[in-house]
């Protein structure tokens, strides 16, 4: 097992770096291998979901964000990048998936942002305000980011 982890963990590493050298096939090939040696391995389903995305495969990207939630619900990377693909289509689920994040981590400013502004666009100003609020709370210098009719709320 230890030298299947070994052996996972360089894959990743391989992987990565295939990305920043901007080959994301050889980088879904090292996903792919380590999802062989271990399905439930989240960074590689998140990474092949970037890889479809940046593909514009947005279903097989939803998907592979998914696998990495259902291995671990609080995978900040997979729930703001499926929030994100989310947010034109169905703006409620990504609604959700930010509010989970949020809930991962309070100090999350940029979710906090993101979430108002969704929140905002769907109507829901008292709970855009309590985003923006919370978001200013942790950085008050990100107050110029909020749209200009929450800024009051935001400022308290």
């Amino acid at each position: 097992m230890a030298g299947s982890t070994k052996s996972s963990d360089a894959l990743l590493r391989s992987a990565l770096q295939h990305q920043v050298n901007q080959d994301p096939l050889g980088a879904a090939q090292d996903y792919r291998r380590v999802l062989e040696m271990d399905p439930r391995n989240k960074k590689a389903w998140y990474g092949l979901g970037l890889i479809d995305q940046q593909y514009g495969r947005m279903a097989d990207a939803r998907a592979d964000f998914e696998k990495a939630l259902d291995i671990d619900p609080h995978f900040m990377s997979a729930l703001y990048s499926e929030a994100y693909l989310l947010r034109s289509s169905d703006p409620d689920r990504a609604i959700e998936l930010l509010k989970r994040a949020a809930a991962t981590d309070p100090k999350a400013t940029s979710i906090h942002l993101q979430l108002g502004r969704l929140l905002a666009e769907k109507g829901r100003k008292d709970e855009a305000g309590d985003a923006f609020r919370r978001a200013v709370a942790v950085d008050h210098k990100l107050l110029s980011q909020v749209p200009e009719e929450f800024r009051d709320a935001a400022d308290q």
